[in-house]
């Protein structure tokens, strides 16, 4: 057990942004409790951002600057460097690798690293006897790795689903609470600062898939797969959605899904109806939850802030209080060379039901047709929901289906999508059954 007689733990921040400041700004605050908790204190020792003068709210008149991370990675007297820098390129992944290679721990919230190469960094560190801590990585301030890899490490995990993006969920949230388009509500998402100049990184699912695929690594004991991931955003969810799903019993939510089949590992991000009792259901706003399904402990639902200053600087400080510990743990539940390689089960094998909105041209034999392209492809309707009339024109139609493969309901879309009597493309919501 470490005691009072340690030698501080000493360590450098790459990247002050609001993170990093947090992160400092934490450890100032809460250094006795920390002290106490491992036995030793958490010093740092040099720092490196873009912009030595900006003002952070901290004081760092006592660490020594650098302006280049890698040469802070190489030449500080570190033991751990804390990478808050972002990307998957670049600086963040040359400053990862140089702290590896050159003894130090890594702490990092970079998932977007770790998507793209963290079985190779795992492996580099786990041959040196270091490790990679990445509790921030994904869903800020909720202990979601430490659940997986250590709190149920006892269990096989069948499924992982989750909300992992909290711009989305705040914009999907306004959009069913007050009626308004997708357009608008991003709008005020960005004036709140919930989401970038340039949300695209966010909205189109990308941010939510690079989490993803590390929560599958860990749940699943397999290298990390980001390239076998679906993708798809919220910007074809439009407020007329919300309120057929309401009828229907369903909300909206964009969801990564990582589940074992017996066609492989599915791992896929997009829009999801879901019950309105299913617990992922009512967590709202900027807020993120995952449910990890265990087959000892069953469903267990992780929910929390995903993002911001404290939460995640929280999360970052814990992993650091983990390593002033000694405690060490295989950075993704399993020693890098034994994470087993998966069969990635492509999107078109998913199997469930879909929700379909169209707008057709309101004359005899249009919902026949539709129905056709249907039953050609074994598809079966649940429901169907058609508002007023107006013949000759433009009405929407709503249907929902039965179990049925991704391939097939693909194929009878394509097929409707190519009648004259269809005004627009078709907009699918697949349904989740939680």
């Amino acid at each position: 057990m470490p005691n009072a007689q340690q030698a501080p733990l000493k360590i450098a921040v790459a990247g002050l942004g609001t993170v990093g400041a947090g992160v400092l700004k934490l450890l100032d605050a809460q250094a006795s409790l920390i002290e106490q908790r491992c036995g030793r204190r958490i010093e740092v020792v040099a720092v490196s951002a873009r912009s030595k003068g900006k003002d952070r709210g901290v004081d760092l008149s006592r660490v020594q600057w650098f302006d280049d991370p890698v040469a802070m990675a190489a030449q500080a007297g570190a033991d751990l460097v804390v990478e808050l820098i972002g990307g998957s390129e670049g600086p963040a992944r040359d400053t990862v690798a140089t702290a590896l290679e050159t003894g130090k721990h890594v702490v990092t919230a970079n998932k977007a690293l770790l998507a793209v190469h963290g079985t190779e960094i795992a492996q580099k560190a786990e041959s040196r006897g270091l490790t990679v801590a990445f509790e921030a990585a994904v869903a800020g301030g909720i202990p979601i790795i430490k659940g997986l890899r250590e709190g149920l490490a006892a269990n096989s995990v069948s499924e992982i689903h989750g909300i992992l993006n909290g711009t989305c969920n705040y914009i999907l949230t306004e959009m069913r609470t007050t009626g308004r388009d997708f357009a608008d509500v991003l709008a005020d998402a960005q004036a709140l600062g919930y989401a970038e100049a340039d949300p695209s990184f966010d909205i189109d699912g990308v941010d939510a898939a690079h989490k993803l695929a590390i929560l599958a690594s860990v749940a699943f004991g397999t290298p990390v797969d980001f390239s076998a991931v679906y993708i798809e955003g919220i910007r074809q969810v439009s407020a007329v959605d919300f309120d057929y799903a309401d009828q229907l019993g369903f909300r909206i939510k964009l969801l990564g899904i990582a589940r074992r089949t017996d066609k492989g590992v599915e791992q896929r991000v997009h829009p999801c109806m879901v019950p309105k009792n299913a617990p992922i259901a009512s967590v709202d706003g900027v807020f993120n939850a995952v449910v990890a399904q265990a087959d000892f402990a069953d469903r267990v639902l992780f929910v929390g802030r995903g993002a911001g200053a404290g939460p995640t600087a929280s999360a970052v400080v814990a992993d650091l209080i983990d390593i002033a510990r000694g405690r060490s743990t295989p950075t993704f539940g399993v020693p890098a060379d034994r994470l087993g390689a998966a069969t990635p089960s492509p999107m078109e094998s998913r199997r469930g039901s879909y929700y379909v909105r169209l707008m057709v041209v309101d004359r005899p034999g249009v919902i026949a047709d539709i129905a056709a392209a249907m039953r050609d492809q074994n598809v079966s309707m649940e429901q169907f929901l058609q508002r007023g009339r107006s013949p000759d024109e433009g009405v929407p139609v709503v249907l929902t289906t039965h179990d049925t493969d991704e391939a097939a309901m693909q194929r009878a879309l394509a097929t409707i999508a190519a009648s004259d009597n269809v005004l627009e493309p078709p907009r699918m919501i697949r349904i989740e059954q939680f």
